[in-house]
């Protein structure tokens, strides 16, 4: 295999379960804004997780002909995953806080 049969590598662009780098996350400091951006960021996440199960069950059959693209959706997913349970976890334990608060 020569260095010319390898393929170059293309730009690599930023992204995020939550977005990429060309949107920026909504400021607009209503209420409503924050519920639009949780119901938002659930969705995108749930997008993650369908790509990795579609490109694991393409490597489970053995049409998958890029190995790394599943790897890298997996990833993806499981940061995704991580990122929302840190955020329900820090959402409960403010909420907890607040009950806890003296009137």
């Amino acid at each position: 295999m020569s260095i010319d049969a390898i393929a170059p590598i293309g730009a690599v662009q930023a992204t995020s379960p939550l977005g990429t780098a060309d949107e920026p996350p909504v400021r607009t400091g209503g209420g409503a804004d924050f519920g639009a951006m949780v119901a938002q960021g659930l969705q995108r996440l749930q997008s993650v997780q369908e790509t990795a199960d579609h490109l694991a069950v393409e490597a489970a059959t053995g049409r998958l002909t890029d190995v790394h693209d599943y790897m890298i959706a997996a990833t993806q997913a499981n940061l995704a995953t991580s990122l929302a349970v840190s955020v329900r976890n820090r959402g409960l334990e403010a909420f907890n806080e607040i009950m806890r608060m003296q009137a």
